[in-house]
């Protein structure tokens, strides 16, 4: 086993191909393939899954990333250390539902820990695509949240999926109300008040079951109903409509500007958000410090 190869296994999950792994590392795509048929004879276990629709890591090759990932920064360590090497592109990708905290975080890592170079990725996005994310690895962490309604549906797919919720916070519901909407004077509105107001949630594709929704009390029924793919759209909408969507009352006046507001919900559900990952892969270094930046922006 060499550090070369180790390298190469983690280019190819990174990229999700080995014809796009093999260019970045400039060898030859068969080259590239015998050096990693030759890792997993020498080791006895199958990393990548190779299918007619690609590759994609097996669960034992989920487990030996982690370890990879340590060893290659330990060893980039060493060599900037030791050799004025320029360290390796980071490479680091987030799938997240549509969370201004998650943002923060975001860019608290970079600002913090970015290098000269770095290939990042934040995909605000449909939350069966996330588990599908984190699954593949095309992202290494994923948010979501679980409340009563919807927990045995996720939490059965992320079994399947061998992954594992870690909670970050519990909210009571909240409404994001334009500051201009009447109900903003009001210290809690009831599911009565908004039948006026054009209700405001984010499309789930293929899979718009209640239980994907991005926003609780996904089953009532509402006479005005818009959905948005993206949180700069439903702002827009919230200001433009004076309508109202449901979420966790965590905002942020540096990203959303400050009119917008929370507006607590009368309602006895809970929503618990957190983060979602492989139960058999070590955390990178910069999923490591992501989570840690989570907990300062939720702090904030």
């Amino acid at each position: 086993m060499t550090l070369q190869q180790l390298k190469y296994v983690i280019e190819v999950a990174n990229r999700g191909s080995m014809n796009e792994a093999a260019k970045r590392l400039f060898i030859s795509q068969p080259s590239l393939s015998n050096a990693i048929r030759d890792l997993e004879e020498e080791i006895h276990i199958t990393i990548f899954d190779r299918t007619n629709k690609g590759i994609s890591l097996s669960k034992e090759g989920v487990e030996f990333l982690g370890y990879a990932r340590q060893v290659v920064e330990q060893a980039e360590l060493l060599e900037s250390r030791y050799l004025d090497a320029k360290p390796s592109p980071q490479h680091f990708s987030v799938s997240t539902q549509h969370y201004a905290f998650a943002v923060n975080a975001f860019v608290n890592l970079v600002n913090q820990y970015g290098q000269d170079e770095y290939e990042l990725a934040l995909r605000e996005t449909k939350t069966h695509e996330i588990i599908q994310d984190v699954k593949s690895l095309r992202s290494e962490i994923g948010i979501l949240y679980l409340n009563e309604f919807n927990a045995k549906v996720i939490n059965k797919l992320l079994k399947d999926e061998n992954l594992q919720f870690n909670s970050l916070f519990t909210a009571n519901p909240h409404i994001f109300i334009s500051t201009n909407n009447p109900l903003s004077r009001q210290s809690i509105v009831t599911i009565d008040q908004l039948h006026p107001y054009p209700y405001l949630s984010f499309e789930q594709g293929e899979y718009n079951s209640f239980h994907f929704s991005e926003e609780i009390l996904s089953t009532l029924s509402h006479p005005k109903s818009i959905r948005v793919n993206d949180r700069a759209t439903l702002f827009n909408l919230l200001i433009g409509l004076n309508g109202y969507t449901i979420s966790t009352g965590v905002i942020s006046e540096d990203l959303n500007g400050n009119e917008i507001i929370s507006v607590p919900l009368e309602c006895e559900e809970s929503i618990n958000v957190g983060w979602i990952c492989h139960k058999n892969a070590s955390l990178s270094k910069l999923a490591s410090v992501y989570v840690d930046a989570l907990h300062e922006a939720i702090g904030e």
